[in-house]
């Protein structure tokens, strides 16, 4: 019997791991544009899901943002099919929302990977975001001044969405497409420079050049690390937030005297439970809302995104308006 190949070993043993929890009998979506890495994803799971007593099914959203990505979409569901997989689901989606292109798209793209897990009874939705992914995330999180939140980057788990390749570097996607025979789609946005990513994503052979072979998997392991210091951190805010609460209103004195790091944890979650679009804060608006609790001299209400404000009266946090879409 011929040896399997390392890369194809890899990523079986990878999403094998990331699916030993879910019953037998599950439902797992894996989310493929026809991309390297999703479409080895998804041959992956094709293998993996019988051999662990789950159904593996797929979707993939056509975001109607160049042309022919209708065909590329039918095309993506077709092979899909033909690899056995079952549910095959193609999502067209209309790119509306707000922050940028980029934003936009990943926002629609998500509102249609929910629905399909609803309408087919999903237990899991996987994501072919790779080693590099997760270092491209860290970086650009870093250019923008993030927070541990930010720095934290991508969850292996969240919800219903597993990343299994997380650990997984991309050279091994594509060498697993070649193993397996697939032909994937090479999307021009990925190399595109007027997106953020994809211009990091050009510039990373400098950086590894430059900072040597292991900064990808570092900046991996950072992101680890990190996450779980913040995973402590939003549990200790999350007992905190308790005791801030008047109904609806924060109390300012019990925010007041909690540690900074906490306190900010209560405040950020607080106006997320608003229905504040967490893509649309930034610093700022943390800190003039934290400015309500710490420097309070008789300042006005501070401007959320959406059209939310925040006042303070009578020793609360309110806040009025109604999010806009």
């Amino acid at each position: 019997m011929a040896r399997l190949p390392d890369s194809v070993a890899r990523m079986r043993i990878a999403v094998r791991d990331r699916l030993a929890d879910l019953p037998r009998g599950a439902l797992v979506l894996a989310a493929c544009s026809g991309g390297p890495d999703s479409m080895a994803l998804a041959d992956t799971l094709a293998f993996v899901a019988p051999r662990a007593g789950l159904r593996a099914g797929l979707v993939t959203v056509d975001h109607g943002l160049q042309d022919g990505s209708g065909e590329r979409a039918e095309e993506v569901a077709a092979w899909a099919r033909r690899a056995g997989l079952d549910p095959v689901e193609v999502a067209p989606v209309r790119v509306l929302g707000s922050g940028g292109p980029e934003a936009a798209a990943r926002e629609a793209r998500y509102a249609a990977l929910d629905w399909a897990a609803e309408r087919h009874g999903a237990k899991a939705v996987l994501l072919g975001h790779t080693r590099d992914d997760q270092a491209e995330t860290v970086l650009l999180a870093l250019t923008r001044g993030a927070g541990p939140r930010g720095i934290a980057g991508m969850r292996p788990v969240r919800g219903r969405y597993r990343r299994p390749l997380l650990d997984i570097a991309r050279r091994d996607t594509r060498a697993t497409c070649d193993e397996r025979g697939l032909k994937p789609w090479n999307d021009p946005h990925n190399t595109d420079p007027r997106f953020k990513r994809s211009a990091l994503r050009g510039a990373m052979d400098v950086l590894t050049d430059a900072l040597g072979e292991d900064l990808v998997a570092n900046l991996g392991r950072t992101a680890a690390l990190v996450a779980a210091d913040t995973d402590h951190l939003d549990a200790l805010a999350e007992a905190a937030a308790a005791e801030c609460r008047d109904g609806e209103a924060l109390r300012t004195d019990r925010l007041e005297s909690l540690e900074a790091p906490i306190r900010h944890r209560v405040l950020r979650a607080w106006i997320l439970q608003l229905g504040v679009n967490g893509a649309a804060l930034n610093h700022h608006h943390l800190e003039a809302l934290d400015a309500l609790v710490t420097a309070w001299h008789g300042q006005g209400p501070t401007f959320l995104p959406g059209g939310v404000e925040v006042a303070r009266t009578a020793g609360r946090l309110r806040a009025s308006g109604t999010p806009r879409a």
